[in-house]
């Protein structure tokens, strides 16, 4: 059996003369958050669109659970598209109630299910209200129940925290996180970094229509490192330091010096030495108040690969 919820295998996807997806192959693992990352145009929405079926790939082959896809695995899916798609004059228990049948769900279920998730999102008095009626961050919790009611083998948000409010967008946070322990498998599209950092196990980068990058988050992190130290000193030698640093071949990157403690920061990258060198050779030369690995972030690193792929 299959460890991964979704394999793509050599997309390829042409609009025109456009090549949107470059023989684009992904592995999503089963019960992971998976950060699918990219510049506007990149080609995560055709990706996206291509899962869900509302369009084929030119060539390639999806797997869904290690069955080729077909129509009859819509209803594993739970997709909560960055452009929502309620019937705006619908009453929001009837829409659900009819979205929900329409994955599948017998009536009396999805009943139950839908009154289960309003209470958890304090949503209980919305039954007989119009979308129209709603806010856009209102409207927002409806399409996350009508995206997980059904508790599909996969779930795809794309952009989930657009229109939320700080409060509402760490609700709908840790209820992502509740569904990955409860086993769900979730692809997570998103421009914002720090989301990747508190939700993703694992990423994928898309740039120019082609993969770029691909794996285990922390894995991807460590790969990054330059062996660079954010150092803090207390010393009355700061330029000394500094010189002796460079002299046996130290690359000093930053330093910052405050005259009031004596608190010298630098920021120094190692060449041939080991951490435990610098940390002695500083120990030496007065008083560490912090040695920390600078460990590249998921916006460092989204940074860095655009730009050289560019």
């Amino acid at each position: 059996m299959s460890s991964y919820i979704l394999e793509a295998k050599n997309i390829v996807k042409n609009y025109g003369s456009y090549r949107a997806l470059n023989d684009v192959s992904l592995q999503v693992p089963k019960g992971s958050i998976y950060g699918l990352l990219g510049p506007n145009g990149a080609g995560k929405t055709s990706l996206i669109r291509i899962i869900n079926q509302i369009t084929m790939p030119d060539s390639g082959q999806v797997i869904l659970d290690g069955e080729p896809l077909q129509p009859k695995h819509v209803q594993y899916i739970g997709y909560m598209p960055e452009e929502r798609g309620l019937y705006k004059t619908m009453k929001v228990g009837e829409q659900a109630l009819y979205l929900a049948q329409l994955k599948g769900m017998d009536k009396a279920e999805a009943k139950k299910q839908l009154h289960y998730w309003f209470e958890r999102l304090n949503i209980e008095g919305w039954w007989d209200k119009k979308i129209q009626e709603l806010s856009k961050g209102m409207a927002q919790k409806v399409q996350f129940v009508v995206t997980v009611l059904h508790q599909p083998k996969l779930l795809i948000f794309d952009e989930p925290f657009s229109g939320f409010d700080p409060v509402n967008a760490n609700l709908i946070k840790d209820e992502i996180l509740a569904l990955k322990e409860k086993g769900a498998s979730i692809i997570f599209s998103t421009h914002r970094m720090e989301s990747v950092e508190e939700l993703c196990d694992h990423i994928a980068l898309i740039h120019l229509s082609n993969k770029v990058l691909e794996g285990n988050l922390l894995d991807i992190k460590r790969s990054f490192k330059s062996n660079t130290f954010e150092v803090g000193i207390e010393t009355n030698q700061a330029e000394a330091l500094k010189q002796l640093l460079i002299t046996q071949n130290y690359v000093v990157q930053e330093a910052d010096f405050k005259t009031i403690h004596n608190d010298y920061k630098l920021l120094v990258q190692l060449q041939q030495h080991t951490a435990n060198d610098l940390l002695q050779l500083l120990i030496a030369n007065g008083q560490v108040t912090h040695f920390l690995e600078k460990i590249p972030s998921a916006n460092d690193i989204f940074i860095q690969t655009v730009s050289k792929k560019s």
